[in-house]
């Protein structure tokens, strides 16, 4: 197992605040009562958040930005430090890079983001009401795809390499800061706060079905609770949009032989509209259960990766106030009569 480190917070907010004036770094920061991303530099670093669950805009944006020309000249770029990825989205780059970065038709694009971006994940150390990662088998800490993984205890900071980027990026980092090895009681301190926390998780969500059987619930559901839990649905592509895992776009031709790819959301009226009109989910409660099954039935069987990591960002965002996890619940619950 790699080696974890610790540096005082404050020197590491310093550091980063140097990496900052030749690589982009991404971090979250409190909005509004929620967090986002925002970019670091040397004045704003103290305002980061840590190990709280779930910036607002899913890890996908920084890979598949919402609205591109695929047609224009890559540019170079630069290293990109994303910090304060939670799990879930970690997770979610399983079946991002199963499909972006396929052998035979690799996303260039998305290559060079994901090959430019340094991923440094975080432990939640807590949970907001619609987190239920653990019911699909994804742990509340980073387990892959982190470069790094840090948490927070205190004034200290742990940083742990799981990659060579991340190695090159701790070694950049302590030019700026003194790292030294972590004590095993800190270790054993933050293993028990991520059990304790998955435990949690793991009651708090034990009526909700695993991925699997989900599927089977779904394909076997009565129209009657599509009609029902679509019925305040307003088509607004929220819970689409904020998924870390939908990726839907549309190819848009331009003159000068353009094309800008934009994201798309099977939520919105005319996502299936072909020539003459026809549309096979004209109906909202068809396209409501289209989504469903895309996420649980189809992509399982096109993917050897998941399509849902128990965000909750489609609960969250839902202006219908429709819950996934309740209509899965029920499906569960009248399967057991």
């Amino acid at each position: 197992m790699d080696k974890v480190y610790t540096v005082s917070t404050a020197e590491w907010q310093k550091a980063l605040g140097e990496i900052a004036r030749t690589s982009r770094v991404y971090a979250p920061v409190a909005f509004n009562g929620h967090q986002d991303y925002e970019l670091i530099d040397g004045e704003n670093a103290g305002n980061i958040i840590y190990n709280l669950p779930k910036p607002s805009t899913p890890l996908k944006t920084f890979l598949i930005p919402v609205k591109e020309n695929v047609t224009a000249d890559m540019e170079e770029g630069g290293k990109t430090v994303i910090m304060g990825i939670p799990s879930c989205d970690l997770a979610a780059l399983d079946i991002l890079d199963e499909m972006y970065l396929n052998n035979d038709f690799p996303d260039i694009y998305y290559s060079r983001r994901r090959e430019n971006s340094v991923l440094i994940g975080y432990d939640c150390h807590s949970m907001l009401e619609n987190c239920h990662c653990t019911s699909y088998g994804v742990k509340p800490w980073p387990e892959r795809h982190a470069d790094i993984r840090l948490a927070r205890l205190g004034d200290s900071i742990f940083l742990q390499a799981h990659s060579e980027k991340g190695k090159g990026l701790l070694d950049e980092l302590g030019k700026h800061l003194s790292i030294s090895e972590a004590g095993s009681n800190d270790i054993n301190h933050l293993n028990e706060k991520r059990e304790q926390l998955a435990g949690v998780l793991n009651q708090k969500n034990i009526r909700l079905p695993g991925y699997e059987p989900s599927g089977k619930l779904i394909e076997e559901s009565p129209e009657r609770v599509w009609t029902s839990y679509a019925s305040t649905c307003v088509s607004c592509g929220a819970c689409a949009t904020i998924c870390p895992t939908c990726t839907c776009f549309l190819l848009v031709d331009r003159p000068g032989f353009e094309k800008i790819r934009q994201l798309d959301a099977c939520q919105y009226p005319d996502f299936e509209r072909v020539a003459a009109g026809e549309d096979p989910l004209e109906e909202l409660s068809m396209r409501f259960r289209n989504r469903y099954m895309c996420k649980y039935v189809w992509k399982p069987q096109k993917f050897r990766s998941i399509a849902c990591t128990g965000c909750g960002r489609c609960i969250d965002t839902c202006i219908g106030k429709i819950s996934k996890n309740e209509l899965l619940e029920e499906l569960a619950s009248e399967k057991k009569r």
